[in-house]
């Protein structure tokens, strides 16, 4: 189930479901650890003897952020219940708080007593074991600890305090939880447990036939008791009504910060430019830097796997996006993690987890009894480029030169040295999209953008040597591309060579869509008629042709694969590929009319949005829900960098200025 509201400030991260359970709880990192792993923190409302939980079939949903701002926006309501809820959620942006306003209306002809219940459903570094919930009359609240991590719920409705309390064993013994506890409209009021556990808070209102009344309910984590007590005692001090306004105004300024003109475009492509900003800093630790794929722990149930690592080449590629964007500030520390996990041999590994440690792979050592690196080395040459970009911003010299001495020049050696003799291309690692293993012009392109920017590094810093040396390593590879992977009789670019079982290579000219990088990294010019020919072969070929449409990955692409018909669908459609063709379109537009086919493509992508404008990886071809995770860091990052492309070139074909 993807997440359609996503809400942190880059050390606490809550990921809700389309019912409004808390699915995914990150802390301290994002993405790292899960302490609710997938399972459900709950609420539900009693009215009349009657007991409905979020995730009720009789609600009625409307689910969304406010205008500018990661601060929920949604509105409930349950006929037979007759009640309806009007909810803001939202992360405090420097402290670990999460706050939630829930206006009640009664909708009965008389006045009555409505209860809301908040389970917690915690299992604390992501085991069961060992947990304690506990309630503290002093606070008064319900706090659960293991170790060095506490999480404590508090509340007020109406102004009154917690009305009553459960803590009690789940999943063990036959027990479900307190959660069942809450269906009569009461609680046990057992203070504390230890093991599996959960625990449930109740607050109580009356309401008259008509009338609505406010209750706001935060959950508090920190390392220590000490910490949450002194967090709950600020959200009490300076009221969870005024920090939810301060947070609405922080969010509406910082997105707004650049003042950027948006030329013609539609107002729905600026609102999820800026929304897209928005979910993109929320998946950027701010403690090592890491830039996190995805955080929607329900692909775990697709290979015991998910998606909250930082793949260098999502990490790269967001980089460049929020640098474009004038975000520079987001991504700085993403270069320092780069800089401390590359090799002694100047490359990155597949992926790694947010604290800086090795992330699990399936890229191997040895294949058919040959040893090999188990890289992408995209991924080493796109934090280069990402690099590149964020001197052109920041100009920062000393900056430059630590990351150059730390990254850049052991990737470019790496890089310059890791080439085949013959063909002048780059020996073999995995393509981008980590299923095989060969010579591919998309990593070829990646690596003569690196080598370029390298060299320029280089002559910056006064490295004469090494600035010829890398500016001739990428003239050989540039000339390599245009020799081996340019297939005359296609009159395109082939995705590349595929390493045979016995170590050769075998041609393999499978229509793909990241041929995109040929221009995106300056291999080509847009009007090269090479180029031209390949991304027209790439919009007709790749297309889905069905209602939803959209642009594949490849042809006949497997993962997640909704059909056979390949001449229909070749693949699912992806939305960074579809943004891809955009960008192609940007950069190849004459005159402002040229431009209209990228409208088109952004205005799709916000189009097949889920209601909230989260953004998934996938799309099913025919009828467009999310496919895979949501939301993926790489697609908002992906539509902010065309947006961005787009204000560039209107400023070009114009002269009215647009960007920042």
């Amino acid at each position: 189930m993807p997440r359609p509201l996503v809400l942190g400030n880059g050390q606490m991260l809550i990921n809700f479901d389309s019912s409004l359970n808390i699915r995914d709880l990150y802390f301290p990192y994002v993405g790292q650890l899960n302490h609710v792993g997938g399972h459900y923190c709950s609420f539900g409302i009693w009215a009349d003897g009657r007991f409905a939980w979020c995730y009720d079939k009789n609600w009625e949903k409307t689910i969304g952020y406010k205008h500018e701002s990661l601060v929920s926006e949604v509105s409930a309501r349950h006929d037979k219940l007759e009640i309806e809820l009007y909810i803001n959620d939202a992360v405090h942006f420097t402290d670990n708080i999460y706050l939630k306003r829930m206006t009640v209306k009664n909708k009965a002809a008389k006045k009555r007593e409505i209860r809301i219940f908040f389970t917690h459903d915690f299992s604390i570094d992501e085991s069961e074991v060992g947990d304690t919930a506990v309630y503290n009359p002093e606070i008064p609240a319900i706090y659960h600890y293991k170790r060095n991590r506490y999480f404590l719920a508090n509340g007020r409705a109406d102004g009154q305090l917690i009305y009553e309390f459960a803590t009690g064993i789940k999943r063990f013994g036959g027990a479900e939880g307190t959660w069942r506890d809450a269906e009569d409209g009461r609680l046990a009021n057992n203070p504390i447990a230890q093991g599996s556990v959960d625990s449930t808070i109740s607050f109580r209102m009356f309401l008259d036939a008509g009338e609505e009344k406010t209750l706001y309910y935060w959950l508090v984590v920190g390392r220590n008791y000490q910490e949450v007590r002194d967090l709950d005692k600020y959200v009490v001090d300076r009221t969870p009504a005024r920090l939810l306004e301060r947070i609405e105004t922080y969010m509406a300024n910082w997105v707004n910060k650049q003042d950027t003109h948006f030329a013609n475009l539609p107002q729905n492509v600026v609102d999820q430019y800026k929304r897209s900003l928005l979910i993109t800093s929320t998946q950027i630790d701010r403690n090592m830097g890491a830039i996190i794929a995805a955080n929607d722990s329900d692909i775990i149930q697709f290979n015991r796997d998910h998606y909250s690592y930082m793949w260098p080449r999502d990490g790269a590629l967001v980089a460049m996006a929020a640098i474009q964007a004038g975000y520079p500030e987001l991504v700085t520390q993403f270069f320092y993690f780069c800089e401390n996990s590359i090799t002694d041999k100047g490359f990155l590994l597949h992926k790694y987890n947010p604290d800086g440690s090795v992330g699990s792979s399936w890229h191997p050592w040895v294949e058919h009894g040959r040893a090999q690196l188990p890289i992408q080395e995209d991924e080493t040459a796109l934090v280069i480029c990402a690099l590149w970009e964020y001197y052109q911003k920041q100009k920062n010299l000393n900056f430059v030169q630590f990351c150059y001495r730390g990254f850049v020049k052991p990737a470019a050696d790496f890089m310059m040295n890791y080439i085949d003799d013959e063909l002048e291309l780059p020996l073999p690692s995995y393509d981008l999209w980590e299923e095989r293993r060969g010579v591919f012009t998309y990593t070829a392109a990646t690596v003569y953008a690196a080598l370029q920017a390298a060299s320029r590094f280089a002559d910056i810093l006064g490295e004469e040597e090494k600035c010829h040396a890398y500016a001739e390593a990428a003239r050989k590879l540039h000339k390599a591309i245009m020799t081996h992977l340019y297939d005359e009789d296609l009159g395109r670019f082939i995705r590349g060579y595929l390493v045979k079982p016995d170590g050769t290579l075998q041609k393999d000219s499978t229509l793909e869509s990241s041929l995109w990088a040929l221009f995106a990294f300056e291999v080509l010019e847009p009007d090269d008629n090479r180029l031209i020919n390949t991304m027209e072969a790439i919009e007709k070929g790749l297309w889905v042709k069905t209602e939803v449409g959209g642009i594949a990955r490849y042809t006949d692409d497997y993962y997640f694969q909704k059909s056979r018909e390949i001449e229909t669908v070749p693949g699912n459609p992806w939305i960074i590929c579809t943004l891809w063709l955009a960008q192609w379109h940007i950069a190849k537009a004459k005159t402002t009319e040229d431009l209209e086919q990228a409208v088109e493509l952004l205005s799709w992508a916000d189009r097949w949005s889920l209601s909230s404008g989260v953004l998934s990886e996938q799309l099913h071809p025919y009828n467009g829900s999310p496919v895979s995770v949501a939301p993926l860091t790489w697609s908002h990052a992906t539509y902010v960098a065309t947006v961005g492309a787009y204000l560039k070139k209107y400023e070009e074909l114009t002269d009215i200025t647009c960007q920042w």
